[in-house]
């Protein structure tokens, strides 16, 4: 398990530095300042973990199902609060239902967060869902922006598909304005950091929306979908909700991401520091857990014998009524099924003692 460091009184003071308007989880997510950079490179130090290691390199999710929950956020009516999530870009999708005043992704690894500061960068240099995605994949971004806004996620895949492959100059040009824009969010990063970030842009170029999910020791799974799968995925009423499917949730993202709300963090689910942390910050600014996305964490927890301590943490953070948890089970035919449960019925059945092991929980 990662070690953890413990929030500082200093530590406290900074966070009140980034205080977020607090926000109704049925209500509309009020604009609050952007925070220095300096803050939030503050935040991410003070809650995160040491670096942990799992094996996959997770630039994008390998859960095909992952929008079918969607229609479950919605009868929850879960808008506002704040969202937890584990990942790479598939949280945005959640984010963009649930419109979060504030969100956590919270990884063991390091490379995590990397992978967050660069999506972070891009947000920052894209003014429309076309030309985040030319940037992400190093295709140039039509000329004419403003007659993209209104099209299609089909139209705008098609376009970076066919766009033109970067040459040489091309690409050491866009990655210096990116190594520039993320050096400006005051985020401390090693030279082996940077080069982690020029690593993962790079394969995106490379591989454009063809990247698959990749494990290291293991061959890749025929059913491990690809990016461009991805974002045309659809929900239970056979419509496109990836968060690049419209541009009002695009501009939603890109306005948290510029307001230094979407806060990416080091830490085991399980550990001593990041969600204990992330609980006191929620309490500090009267914010509540509308939605916390787990993925398949729990069940490498159950085999771990660490899952008791994810629902301690868990206890400890203030949730609405009506929160919910989002988990893949894999194992449904080689694929994932995603499915949700309320906080408030998770917490309830550890405490009765009602998941003696992982498939119990998820049945």
């Amino acid at each position: 398990m990662p070690a953890g460091m413990v929030l500082t009184a200093s530590v406290r003071r900074l966070s009140v530095a980034i205080a977020i308007a607090a926000v109704s989880v049925c209500g509309s997510g009020a604009q609050a300042p952007a925070t220095s950079a300096a803050t939030f490179g503050g935040v991410i130090n003070a809650l995160s973990e040491a670096n942990g290691y799992f094996d996959t390199d997770n630039l994008i999710s390998n859960e095909q199902s992952y929008l079918t929950v969607l229609s479950d956020i919605d009868r929850a009516g879960l808008r506002g609060g704040a969202y937890i999530g584990v990942g790479p870009d598939q949280n945005f999708s959640y984010i963009t239902a649930a419109r979060p005043a504030v969100a956590f992704i919270v990884d063991v690894r390091r490379d995590n967060l990397l992978l967050h500061l660069l999506f972070k960068a891009l947000f920052a240099l894209a003014r429309t869902r076309v030309e985040y995605l030319s940037l992400l994949c190093g295709r140039p971004a039509p000329a004419d922006l403003e007659s993209w806004r209104g099209r299609g996620i089909d139209a705008i895949a098609g376009y970076v598909d066919q766009a033109a492959v970067p040459d040489d100059a091309a690409v050491k040009a866009l990655r210096a304005r990116v190594t520039s824009t993320i050096a400006s969010f005051g985020v401390t990063l090693s030279d082996a950091d940077r080069e982690t970030i020029d690593r993962f842009h790079r394969r995106f170029i490379e591989a454009g929306l063809g990247l698959r999910f990749q494990s290291y020791g293991r061959g890749p799974q025929s059913y491990y979908p690809t990016f461009r799968d991805l974002l045309l995925a659809v929900d239970g009423s056979q419509r496109q909700q990836n968060y690049l499917a419209s541009e009002d949730g695009f501009q939603f993202l890109k306005g948290l991401q510029a307001h230094d709300r979407v806060i990416p963090v080091v830490g085991n689910l399980t550990g001593p520091t990041a969600l204990v942390g992330i609980g006191r910050w929620l309490r500090e600014h009267d914010e509540k857990l509308s939605l916390f996305y787990a993925s398949n964490v729990e069940f490498y927890l159950f085999r771990e014998g660490t899952f008791d301590r994810f629902a301690d943490n868990l206890s400890h953070i203030p949730h609405h009524d009506r929160a919910l948890v989002i988990r893949s089970v894999f194992g449904y035919g080689g694929g994932s099924i995603s499915q949700t449960q309320p906080v408030p019925d998770l917490l309830d059945g550890v405490a009765h003692g009602r998941y003696r092991d992982y498939w119990q929980l998820v049945r």
